[in-house]
């Protein structure tokens, strides 16, 4: 969809104008969280339960706590930690407005102001060598994904070089994107190391947050990093925009419909009279 980007941004504040730029220009921005209280919450919250899955005692430094928790456990036992820690997040009913507090203004600006969020949420943990949690090259509208999606991705600990995520920035991706037909006779990881000069890297220190475009390839490696990786991620769309195979209802949920959508949708014309 193209507009006149004068008439356009004429709409929007001078600082939603840069954010949008910067997006468009490269298909993420990462971003100080907008609720640093939302975000020790949840990462204390986080830690604690992996504390009590280990039955080891929580001090009050809980990002000490986290980064080094392959002291405590191994990759062996590395799924049941995670699967417990997700499940007693998600068993807060504070975590989801919480989690979308720390990004509220951006995804706003990006994404629309009434909007349906995952009901779900993601958790990532990576020990360091550790190669059984690897997520390789891909982009998630290639498995179902609306493009009208936005990743909230939030790591708990500082994410840096391989202890972080990858992704191919806006122009290359598209251009890549464009030629993978030519590498489909070969694997992922074939395809991977033709264009591993062309992926970034992101470091996002503890405080920040990645919003990204799920259309752009992205991925992560082994951690190469002395600490454990853990992030959080949740999508978040325009609740009127087209959905793909993740339905309303089903994968998400609306999260903030405004009165006159709610009222529009459940009029009904006047029938009854004689044609």
């Amino acid at each position: 969809m193209t507009q006149n980007m004068a008439t356009e941004t004429a709409f929007f504040s001078a600082d939603e104008t840069a954010l949008a730029e910067r997006f468009l220009r490269d298909g993420y921005v990462i971003l100080p969280a907008e609720d640093a209280a939302a975000l020790t919450r949840i990462q204390r919250a986080a830690a604690s339960a992996a504390a009590a899955h280990l039955g080891l005692d929580l001090d009050d430094d809980a990002t000490t706590f986290l980064d080094t928790v392959h002291e405590t456990t191994d990759v062996a036992g590395l799924n049941d930690l995670r699967l417990a820690v997700i499940r007693s997040l998600l068993g807060e009913p504070w975590l989801r407005p919480a989690y979308f507090s720390l990004a509220r203004g951006a995804i706003g600006a990006l994404c629309g102001n009434e909007l349906a969020m995952q009901r779900g949420m993601g958790l990532s943990v990576q020990l360091p060598g550790d190669t059984s949690s690897l997520l390789p090259l891909h982009a998630d509208v290639w498995d179902g994904d609306s493009p009208f999606e936005l990743v909230l991705w939030t790591p708990l600990v500082d994410a840096m070089k391989t202890k972080s995520m990858f992704i191919a920035p806006l122009a290359r991706d598209r251009d890549i994107q464009a030629g993978m037909h030519a590498h489909q006779s070969g694997s992922v990881e074939q395809f991977f190391e033709t264009i591993r000069d062309q992926i970034v890297f992101l470091d996002v220190p503890y405080g920040s947050v990645l919003l990204f475009s799920q259309t752009l390839m992205h991925g992560n490696r082994v951690n190469e990093e002395a600490t454990t990786r853990w992030s959080l991620n949740c999508r978040f769309k325009s609740l009127l925009s087209p959905y793909a195979d993740k339905k309303i209802g089903e994968f998400f949920e609306p999260i903030t419909l405004r009165p006159a959508t709610r009222m529009g949708s459940d009029y009904r014309l006047p029938r009854g009279f004689d044609e």
